[in-house]
């Protein structure tokens, strides 16, 4: 089956350029770089013609090699610096969270407190959603260690507190929201 005639064929003589470069060697590079490219040799000088035109003409067009070089390493060093200060700063928060966390379960955590105490809203909140909750799944939602003893006794003593004004309950499968 032969190829539709899109009319190219009779313009190819209007549309022919003859480059001749200074050496072969040149030569041969431009062909090895289009290749690497994965163009035609046309398309590749097609390409960088035009890219250095509207670049003459203020169009800005493509960034040589050694510009993006320089903008890769410029943004890798962005990005470094912002990862590192992304650390700090969620350790900060993190600090911060166990500072409060601390601070408001100190009153659940001494037994013979006397005064106001300002119930855990995350705790309040995340009984409130119907489900049942054994102490594991509390501390670990709450994000407490398991091994940081004051702030699980200040929990158990806020779940206590909620029990004795009527608003949890205590069942086999864990702590479920009553209020």
């Amino acid at each position: 089956m032969p190829k539709p005639n899109r009319g190219l064929t009779q313009t190819i003589k209007k549309r022919t350029v003859c480059v001749y470069l200074p050496t072969e060697k040149m030569a041969e590079s431009w062909k090895e770089k289009a290749q690497g490219a994965g163009v035609s040799l046309s398309k590749f000088v097609i390409d960088r013609v035009e890219d250095s035109m509207r670049r003459d003409e203020g169009e800005g067009g493509h960034l040589t090699r050694m510009e993006l070089v320089k903008k890769l390493k410029e943004s890798e060093e962005e990005v470094r610096k912002l990862r590192e200060e992304d650390r700090m700063l969620r350790r900060l928060v993190e600090n911060l969270e166990s500072e409060l966390r601390r601070y408001r379960a100190e009153p659940f955590a001494e037994e013979g407190f006397q005064g106001t105490r300002k119930f855990d809203r995350e705790l309040i909140d995340l009984l409130k959603r119907g489900s049942s909750f054994d102490g594991e799944e509390i501390l670990s939602k709450l994000g407490i260690d398991p091994s940081d003893l004051k702030a699980v006794k200040a929990v158990n003593g806020q779940l206590e507190a909620l029990e004795g004004y009527g608003l949890v309950e205590y069942s086999g499968r864990g702590w479920t929201w009553r209020g």
